[in-house]
């Protein structure tokens, strides 16, 4: 069962991040211009959310680390799953509920050379959004039940590495001690070395 709990935990925050880096490229706005042709303008997750690309591949780094840190770093990056998580879901739920102006400034300036938001928002005839924005909430939402768990589970978890090492070092980190068949060879040198000399061996 923990280790089920473990690999699943592994599995979805690497997912989520995976996720969040896909996502990233896809439209999430559509704005619409106040000109003659009323272009309409596609704006990608990375302007939307200018942190969406970086911290989606953090966290891909972290689930793909949580799978073989020890104790100490798994409260660590649980920790940071649920941080990142959150400020992700702020900033996602933002462009959901609210699109706001920021998130299709940069694009309308790179497409018009107009910038500042009230110039953009004068500008901008609708903002209209996709179904990305939705999908990778609620991706955010898992990762933050993920890090929750991550932190209530982390004790539980196996050691990694424990199979490399032999009971002995494993248990009480000293080396081993002399064989019995060692101990046995070297009697049968000391034996030899009696005969050599004209004693009995068996004296």
């Amino acid at each position: 069962m923990i280790r089920r709990v473990r690999l699943l935990a592994v599995v979805a925050t690497i997912a989520c991040g995976a996720l969040g880096v896909i996502s990233s490229t896809q439209t999430w706005l559509t704005v619409v211009l106040r000109d003659g042709a009323h272009h309409a303008l596609d704006v990608p997750g990375a302007s939307a959310v200018p942190v969406l690309a970086p911290l989606s591949l953090a966290v891909l780094a972290l689930g793909a680390a949580l799978s073989i840190v020890g104790l100490a770093l798994r409260y660590v990056f649980g920790a940071l799953s649920v941080v990142m998580a959150v400020v992700l879901a702020w900033l996602t739920a933002r462009v959901v509920l609210e699109r706001p102006v920021s998130a299709v400034a940069s694009v309308v300036t790179e497409a018009t050379g107009i910038a500042g938001e009230q110039s953009v928002g004068a500008l901008a005839a609708s903002i209209t959004a996709t179904a990305w924005p939705v999908v990778t909430l609620v991706g955010w939402v898992l990762l933050v039940l993920v890090g929750v768990c991550v932190l209530a589970t982390a004790h539980t978890w196996s050691r990694t590495g424990r199979r490399y090492r032999t009971d002995d070092v494993s248990r009480t980190g000293a080396a081993p001690g002399p064989r019995p068949h060692d101990a046995a060879g070297s009697r049968a040198i000391d034996d030899w070395d009696d005969l050599s000399r004209g004693q009995d061996p068996t004296a």
